[in-house]
């Protein structure tokens, strides 16, 4: 990622609320709580603290640095699950997927081991509303990145596993909010997760590849979801207000500077940021963070059905293998106290009681793109593919469907398209094999129906390809890549009428996806609707932050001489709203 253009925008988050603004929000968070008798959901709250088992607590937070794993930072310094996301998870779990396990065997033990809630962490500060305003800001420079993975293959799946993990913190009543979650990857080998301001969870390549099992993800998706519960990051606002505001922005602009820059030594990144703030306090408060957030993370884990060892499996072998040549583990300079930590797990996992975990069949085909999306050249998409055979042909393979999986991806990229549809021949026989096996009843996913209509298409072979693309959307009707594969596979074959009916279907139940819009505005010019592409169009800049853009977009289709009246004074409200948004971000962007 460039880093200059990110840091500036994250600058801009750490500047936007001005000094007063924490005051507001404090009055607004105070308006909320009155009125909150009147909300048809009421915020979840959590139980007394004489209702857990486990008294040891760490200490109070107050601030930290959140969710960073791997020996190296991550280049990145985060409708949810819940959204698209819970329904494909629901579809996963009736075709080979993880039960959310939240029944009422599982509801007694794991509430004895709850941790109790130290607080809203937003009591005083940013408001949820305001975190999530936060978040969106900060995505909308990431997603210009060449770094941010745009795939909605990947981008359903962790999606499901996040819906899983909220399912069960809502069951179990963790956390004082229920935060949109919205998981998206990014192309870095590091093995890394992060979370952003209200609810954006980034996940690196790396981390996806590095695990062994879904619920080795889980372990590191739901502790980044902890972090997001228990408002670690409105907490380390909330401690900044003890400060003068100009050194939480440069405690802010530190942190996160030395996040982007790759620094091993946190301790420094923070002391360069924002020189107020003692090292050893902000390290003591990343470390009451980190166990939060495992604990956390570890009620979640459990309660939506997986290995409950899965989370010491893996700290235990990013420990191992993080060794660097002083001898000094890189992943503990980041995780300080890593031994004290995974014992704390273990003595957790052996209190749950045992559950068979069930695997998600998405989960080996989403882990085998991930290492090739991960190259960017011909010869590095080669050596995967040459790799994957190896472990076939040593029977070191994870999963033999999913290396077939992936070398068919692998082939598809370097054009080999015939090579290509043989291969994932091979991966659906080894697929139903291993079903059989199991005495599962699925025979398909959504990664091995997308990947085969998008061979025909890449190929040329366009009727088959949508085809195959309208038989995965049936198949599949919650997965985002199955519809983004036949509105791609419609607008091939210039079936624009259909292409544009679903695209607006999907703008409707997805507002806040760039990705509808374009596909929208494409439609609409081949259907020679010149109004809905310009209003398409001026969504998708208002959602990358292109404000000046977004606003001519709609003043061009407010002169339009073939206007309606209703549609005119649908587009004059609109207009009138985009250019108050540009009036208020317009001067962070200055600062």
């Amino acid at each position: 990622m460039r880093p200059k253009r990110f840091l500036a925008a994250l600058l801009c988050v750490a500047l936007a609320a001005p000094p007063d603004a924490l005051a507001q929000a404090r009055a607004a968070s105070g308006v909320a709580q009155g009125t909150q008798s009147q909300s048809a959901e009421p915020p979840l709250v959590s139980g007394p603290v004489e209702s857990y088992a486990d008294p040891v607590l760490p200490p109070a937070i107050a601030q930290g640095v959140f969710g960073v794993y791997g020996g190296a930072q991550s280049r990145f310094s985060g409708n949810s699950g819940v959204n698209r996301g819970a329904n494909h998870a629901a579809n996963s779990a009736s075709n080979g997927g993880t039960s959310n396990g939240t029944n009422g065997g599982w509801r007694a033990p794991i509430v004895a081991q709850q941790l109790p809630d130290l607080g809203s962490g937003g009591s005083g500060s940013l408001t949820p509303q305001a975190e999530r305003k936060l978040g969106e800001r900060v995505m909308r420079e990431l997603r210009r990145d060449p770094d941010y993975l745009d795939d909605w293959l990947v981008h359903d799946y962790l999606n499901s596993v996040a819906a899983k993990l909220a399912a069960a913190a809502n069951a179990l009543y963790i956390g004082g909010y229920r935060p949109d979650f919205d998981l998206f990857a990014v192309r870095d080998a590091q093995i890394n997760a992060f979370s952003l301001p209200g609810g954006f969870i980034g996940v690196n390549t790396g981390l996806i590849v590095a695990t062994q099992t879904e619920s080795e993800l889980a372990s590191v998706l739901g502790h980044e979801m902890g972090h997001v519960l228990q408002r670690h990051i409105s907490r380390m606002i909330t401690a900044g207000e003890r400060s003068t505001y100009a050194a939480l922005a440069g405690m802010l602009f530190g942190v996160l500077a030395g996040v982007l820059a790759h620094s091993g030594d946190l301790g420094s990144a923070i002391a360069i940021g924002g020189q107020a703030y003692a090292v050893d306090n902000q390290l003591r408060f990343s470390r009451s963070a980190e166990h939060e957030a495992d604990r956390v993370g570890f009620l979640l884990l459990a309660g939506a059905g997986y290995d409950p060892y899965a989370m010491t499996s893996f700290f235990g072998r990013l420990d191992r293998a993080a060794m660097s040549d002083t001898g000094i583990p890189a992943y503990a300079r980041t995780h300080p106290l890593t031994g004290e930590r995974i014992a704390d797990m273990e003595d957790r996992a052996r209190r749950a009681p045992y559950r068979q975990p069930h695997q998600a069949a998405e989960y080996g085909f989403v882990r085998a793109r991930a290492r090739l999306l991960q190259d960017r050249s011909r010869s590095e998409y080669a050596d995967e593919i040459s790799r994957m055979r190896s472990e076939i042909e040593d029977r070191t393979a994870l999963n033999i469907a999913a290396n077939w999986y992936g070398i068919a991806y692998g082939q598809m990229l370097l054009e080999r398209y015939a090579d290509a549809a043989a291969s994932l021949a091979s991966s659906r026989a080894a697929f139903s094999a291993a079903a059989q096996v199991d005495g599962d009843a699925a025979r398909s996913s959504p990664s091995l129906d997308v990947l085969a209509a998008d061979i025909e298409r890449r190929a040329g072979h366009d009727e088959e390809a949508v085809r195959l693309a309208d038989l995965a959307q049936k198949r599949w009707p919650q997965s985002n890549a199955a519809i983004d594969m036949h509105i791609r596979t419609l607008l091939t074959l210039r079936r624009f009428t259909e292409a544009q009916a679903l695209a607006q279907k999907e703008t409707q139940a997805q507002p806040d996806q760039p990705a509808w819009w374009l596909f929208l505005a494409q439609a609409s010019a081949g259907s020679g609707d010149a109004l809905t592409r310009r209003r398409a169009l001026a969504e998708k800049f208002a959602l990358e932050g292109a404000w000046p853009s977004a606003i001519r977009q709609l003043k061009d289709a407010r002169d339009m001489k073939t206007i309606g009246y209703y549609d005119l004074a649908t587009v004059d409200a609109r207009l009138h709203e985009m250019e108050n948004r540009y009036k208020e971000e317009r001067p962070d962007e200055k600062s």
